[in-house]
C-alpha cells in the first residue's frame, strides 16, 4: 500500500512540474508595457498564384481560381502575426476556438487565430465533398494534424489542436488544390494580427526581456529582441522579403 502512494504521489508530482513547466499562468498585470511596429515588405511582389477549376465548377465556379499567398499593399505586408515567444505568465489568456467554413470551394476566413489545446471545428456549406487536411508548420516540414473528408453538406468536424513546435498551420482541401487557408495557433495571449497597414500593438506586458517574432504562413518566421520597461513602449519592426 506504501509503494502504491509512493507511486501515486511521484507521478502526481510529474504531472504537476510538466504542467507548471508547459503552462501559463495568469497574474495581475499593474503598468505593463506595450511593443508595437510595422511588418514591411521588399523585393519582388509575385502575382497571385493561378489554379485551374476543373471539377464541381457548378459550385466552385469556372474562372480560375486567384491565390495571393503574398498579400502586399503599399510595401506592407498582410496576414502576419506578432507574438511573444515562451511567455510563462502574464495578463488574462482568452480561449479562442477557430470556426472554418467551406464555402464555394473556400476556405473561411483565409486566415485566422486559435488558441493552442482548443478546438479546430470546419463545416462544409457546399454541396460537394471536401476534405479538411490540417498540417502544422514547422519551419519548411509539415506534420499532419487532422486529415478528414467531409462528404455532407453541413457536416461539421470538430478536433481539439495542440500544436508542440509549430505556430501555426496550413489547411488544404485534398479534393480541390486551390483551396488554402491559415491558422496561427496561440501558446499565450501575447500576440497581435497586422493591420491593413501592417502595424501591430501588443500591450499590458510584464516588464522584461522578450523574443518577438513574426509568423507569415508562407514565407516563415522572423525574430527580434525587446526590452519591455514598466509602463514603457518598445518599437520592434520586421521586414520580409519576396523570394
Amino acid at each position: 500500500m506504501k509503494k502504491t502512494i509512493a507511486s501515486i504521489a511521484l507521478v502526481t508530482a510529474a504531472a504537476l512540474s510538466m504542467s507548471a513547466i508547459a503552462g501559463y499562468k495568469e497574474v495581475d498585470v499593474a503598468n505593463g508595457g506595450s511593443i508595437s511596429g510595422k511588418i514591411n515588405f521588399t523585393g519582388k511582389d509575385a502575382p497571385p498564384k493561378s489554379y485551374k477549376v476543373v471539377k464541381d465548377k457548378d459550385t466552385c465556379g469556372t474562372a480560375n481560381r486567384l491565390i495571393d499567398f503574398v498579400d502586399v499593399k503599399d510595401g506592407a505586408l498582410r496576414n502576419v502575426v506578432v507574438y511573444l515567444d515562451k511567455v510563462k505568465s502574464g495578463k488574462k489568456f482568452e480561449k479562442i476556438k477557430a470556426v472554418i467554413d467551406q464555402k464555394g470551394c473556400t476556405f473561411i476566413p483565409f486566415m485566422s487565430v486559435m488558441t493552442n489545446d482548443t478546438m479546430f471545428e470546419a463545416t462544409n456549406s457546399d454541396p460537394v465533398l471536401h476534405n479538411i487536411h490540417t498540417y502544422e508548420i514547422m519551419g519548411r516540414a509539415k506534420k499532419t494534424v487532422m486529415n478528414v473528408s467531409q462528404p455532407k453538406q453541413g457536416s461539421t468536424t470538430k478536433k481539439k489542436v495542440k500544436l508542440k513546435r509549430g505556430a501555426g498551420m496550413k489547411i488544404e482541401c485534398d479534393a480541390h488544390d486551390f483551396m488554402h487557408g491559415f491558422v496561427f495557433v496561440a501558446k499565450n495571449p501575447y500576440y497581435a494580427v497586422v493591420a491593413e497597414d501592417g502595424t501591430y500593438t501588443i500591450n499590458d506586458i510584464p516588464a522584461g526581456k522578450y523574443k518577438v517574432k513574426a509568423w507569415h504562413g508562407t514565407l516563415g518566421e522572423k525574430k527580434a529582441k525587446a526590452d519591455v520597461t514598466a509602463g514603457g513602449s518598445s518599437t520592434v519592426d520586421f521586414t520580409f522579403k519576396g523570394k
